[in-house]
């Protein structure tokens, strides 16, 4: 079990490395890349059974980006495992490189889905769990999905589908700012009790504040024991956490940082 100092630090390198990538690309997604570093330090340095040794390793615990935007989140825990060199970090959405604005499994170790068309990662993820149930393997599957995915019809698809298969192996992680794209969700589509509506489709259903490490901790294990449902984890977010001009900023979910905007940010992140 990591340590909350140690879980801290590692969230704090992640937004660090995110920062680098998206200062230095001028392109990407900050907003929903910097809001997940808490969720995604806790899952691989603590909660999944995952070797950065062995990324392929049989009995590992997958996971998949299904709101694929955020891949510098993913690609910053890759370099902190050591599967990515610092120095690629630097060629984020560059020509040929492996680290493109949405993560492709052909390209990198570590990416267990390509994804990037929203509502596909769920269902990819979900396909996963029932073929580790039907094969009798102990893998676990955790996504992390936006809530503005959320207005996808396939989410709804693939968790009907997951809690007719008991998929139990399956926890989805909605990453809920309240806001995509276009601006707020109640405004663009208004999503309505998102907890009450996974529960609705048969999922056992936690919230949690998702920049709180001993809570997500307790929330994760808490998911380990349930058993003849899918998990769904609705973990209150902001959007942009760390650098205090994005967060809760909607304007900031795609935009590119100017030189300033970079030297701000990285004064933030790293302070």
């Amino acid at each position: 079990m990591a340590s909350k100092e140690y879980l801290t630090e590692m969230a704090k390198k992640i937004r660090c490395d995110i920062i680098e990538m998206l200062g230095k690309a001028k392109s990407g997604h900050p907003g929903g890349s910097l809001d997940m570093a808490e969720i995604m330090a806790v899952l691989y340095f603590d909660v999944m059974n995952y070797d950065f040794n062995d990324p392929q390793k049989e009995d590992r615990d997958y996971f998949v980006l299904s709101k694929g935007h955020g891949a510098p989140a993913l690609y910053a825990v890759l370099c902190e495992g050591g599967l990515i060199d610092r120095e690629e970090l630097g060629n984020l959405r560059q020509l040929g490189s492996r680290l493109q604005g949405h993560p492709d499994r052909k390209k990198l170790p570590g990416v267990e889905a390509s994804t990037g068309s929203l509502g596909q990662g769920f269902a990819v993820a979900g396909g996963i769990a029932l073929s580790m149930k039907l094969n009798h393997k102990p893998n676990r599957v955790y996504a992390v999905l936006g809530d503005g995915e959320l207005d996808e019809g396939l989410i709804w698809e693939a968790a009907m589908s997951a809690a007719h298969r008991k998929l139990d192996n399956l926890v989805a992680i909605v990453d809920h700012n309240g806001l995509q794209i276009d601006g707020a969700n109640d405004d663009v589509m208004a999503l309505g009790d998102i907890g009450e509506k996974f529960a609705s489709f048969g999922f056992e259903v936690f919230s949690v504040d998702g920049h709180d490490i001993d809570a997500l901790k307790d929330v994760f294990a808490k998911a380990k024991e349930v058993q003849g449902k899918p998990v769904a984890i609705i973990a209150e977010t902001v959007k942009g956490k760390g650098v205090s001009f994005m967060e809760n900023n909607p304007s900031w979910h795609g935009s590119p940082m100017s030189d300033e905007d970079y030297a701000a940010a990285k004064a933030e992140v790293e302070g």
